[in-house]
């Protein structure tokens, strides 16, 4: 899952090197953290939060398959 977000985020950047996602597992559920540069920040959240509110949707999509819980944090 943590491949799965990373691709989304650096096909969505100007800077790809940039992006970072650390996993970590919290109360049997996946805990994804996105970072990205700064400058790109607007990229990845989009109007009014739509493409954040999509890539979770991938992302929950993609652990339901898998029998998982999965969250995304974007800071």
């Amino acid at each position: 899952m943590k491949e799965l977000v990373e691709h989304m985020a650096k096909a969505l950047v100007t800077k790809p090197e940039a992006v970072l996602v650390t996993e970590a597992e919290k109360d049997g559920e996946t805990e994804l953290n996105l970072k990205v540069a700064p400058e790109d920040m607007g990229k990845v959240i989009g109007k009014q939060g739509r493409i954040a509110k999509a890539m979770r949707a991938v992302l929950k999509a993609a652990a339901t398959k898998e029998g998982k819980k999965a969250n995304l944090e974007i800071e």
